[in-house]
This record gives C-alpha cells, sequence and structure tokens, in this order.
C-alpha cells in the first residue's frame, strides 16, 4: 500500500498561494517606495491602479503552481488555483469600488 504524499492538500496550495501575493506586494513595496504601506495603498488607490498593483502581485502564484505540479501535488496546485481566484475576486472589488 503507498503512502499518501506530503503536503498534498487543497490547504497546503492555499495558504501559501495567499501569503506569496501579500509577501511580492510587501517587496515591492520595499523596493520602490519611501513611505509607510498603508500611504503605498492609499496613493495607489488614488491613481487607480490598486488593482493592476493587486493583480501583479499575483504572478509568483504561476510559479508555484508550477512548482507543485512538478512534484506531483495536484491538490496542493488545486488549492494555489483556488487563492488565485479569491486575489481576482480582490481585484475585481478595488477596481470597481
Amino acid at each position: 500500500m503507498k503512502a499518501e504524499k506530503s503536503f498534498n492538500s487543497i490547504g497546503h496550495g492555499l495558504i501559501p498561494g495567499i501569503l506569496l501575493p501579500a509577501g511580492s506586494l510587501i517587496v515591492f513595496w520595499t523596493v520602490r517606495f519611501d513611505g509607510g504601506f498603508f500611504e503605498f495603498l492609499r496613493q495607489f488607490q488614488q491613481l487607480g491602479m490598486l488593482s493592476k498593483v493587486v493583480s501583479l502581485s499575483t504572478i509568483p502564484n504561476l510559479l508555484l503552481f508550477f512548482l507543485f505540479l512538478w512534484f506531483n501535488r495536484s491538490f496542493s496546485a488545486r488549492g494555489v488555483i483556488f487563492a488565485t481566484l479569491v486575489m481576482a475576486f480582490v481585484m475585481l472589488v478595488l477596481k470597481f469600488a
């Protein structure tokens, strides 16, 4: 009987799939902006570009998705897709709010 693969669940893909875009947004903030984080978000909101910044921060999820597929963790890859869909919903709310 074959043992189940570790780290192969939707939750193991969902959590890094949400944390990775947040981390990439923080990295973008520290590299490109001198003020506070909420000032950074407010400035992009005033320019009407906050939804675009959020959508760009989800690009690292693509790498995470392919890593999970490469290591045969298909349920974790599904979790990353679900997290990306959640981020797309957040982006739509930010764009039309």
